[in-house]
């Protein structure tokens, strides 16, 4: 019998490993390693969910109609450019999808986020990285990455894991750079945590090869939810719309994420107390000989002299009963990423770092 084999590239992929959540044999564990908002979601969410849940024997709507509108109605964008998806991870793969394929390449920086090569060995592409200066995507590395064969460059925008980001004349200007036929996706996961930043929408609007995506998972709180959404000129979503499958977010996803965009308030307050706890986090880990780049994030990129000291560090962390992700799958390997938690956790993994730094093991 012939042996089953899968597509090109499908063989190639590493798989995903997310942050871990318990340390054995320690109780009183903190996470830190996910990037979830430590507030969680709204009173207006959790309100929301109770009263949901009572028509499950009933499909969904097929075109998150409901969802859509608020989207556009709170970020003034046009509904009908708006797409859905399980977490802006499933519009990331609907757009490789649709865009790119065997002998085709996807640009991505240095250490952007790990699923860029899954999603391009995912479809037999070619994942093509672009060195970085200083932890700073470059635009003209990028640039110069690109070849006719490339049809995507994705930037996470602020980027994860290393919390920078570029500005609006260096996002413009690799848009405008970028070979003919190929598109620039906006991954604006943490768009929330930059005051005033439009996440790329502004760049759709001005552009026919630009596409911005957003998540419900992060200063919203609805990581467990999975719920994302993008933003395109409409000639791309009528082709996104195309590979989406039609009921891909259930009703429940749906109503929560649509009361969650609305409350506005919620997204200040948890925007205000991150920035807040994110610059003292930082200054106090300076303080004991750990640098980061400034964030833009809810988290920072904590720099140690070597591997083995982050790695040592992240072992001490542990026994503390505090889990931060390595990241040395992202070419970090002498960072530790501490998502920013509450004000109790935030005191308590500076005083473990400091206590590490002072000799503890």
């Amino acid at each position: 019998m012939s042996r089953i084999e899968p597509q090109p590239g499908v063989m190639d992929i590493e798989l995903y490993v997310g942050g871990s959540a318990t340390v054995d044999g320690v109780k009183d564990v903190v996470k830190l390693s996910s990037n979830e908002n430590p507030m969680g979601c709204s009173e207006v969410v959790t309100d929301m969910h109770a009263k949901t849940g009572l028509n499950l024997h009933r499909y969904p709507s097929t075109d998150h109609a409901e969802l859509r509108a608020a989207i556009a109605e709170v970020h003034g964008l046009d509904a009908n450019r708006i797409i859905c998806g399980v977490g802006s991870d499933e519009v990331l793969q609907f757009i490789t999808q649709a865009y790119a394929g065997v002998g085709d390449e996807i640009v991505y920086p240095e250490h952007g986020f790990s699923m860029y090569p899954i999603l391009a060995k995912m479809v037999g592409a070619t994942p093509v990285v672009a060195k970085e200066r200083e932890r700073v995507v470059d635009v003209d590395a990028m640039l110069a990455a690109c070849t006719k064969k490339t049809k995507i460059v994705f930037l996470a925008n602020p980027a994860n894991p290393t919390g920078t980001m570029i500005g609006g004349n260096d996002l413009a200007r690799l848009a405008d750079g970028l070979p003919e036929g190929c598109i620039l996706v906006h991954d604006g996961a943490y768009t929330e945590y930059v005051q005033g930043f439009d996440g790329g929408a502004s760049l759709v609007e001005a552009r026919e090869n630009v596409v911005m995506t957003r998540t419900f998972s992060k200063i919203y709180g609805l990581g467990g939810l999975r719920v994302g959404w993008g933003y395109a000129p409409q000639a791309i979503i009528d082709v996104l719309n195309r590979v989406r499958q039609p009921f891909n977010l259930n009703d429940i996803q749906m109503k929560l994420a649509a009361a969650a965009v609305r409350d506005q308030e919620w997204v200040a307050k948890c925007r205000a107390d991150n920035t807040r706890l994110r610059a003292w986090l930082a200054e106090a880990l300076m303080e004991h000989g750990v640098p980061s780049d400034t964030s833009c994030t809810n988290f920072i990129l904590a720099r140690f002299a070597d591997q083995a000291e982050a790695e040592a560090c992240d072992e001490y962390l542990k026994s503390q009963g505090l889990i931060v992700r390595r990241v040395a799958g992202y070419g970090l390997p002498n960072c530790l990423r501490i998502t920013v938690g509450d004000e109790p956790s935030c005191r308590r993994v500076a005083h473990a770092i400091g206590q590490f730094k002072d000799g503890a093991r």
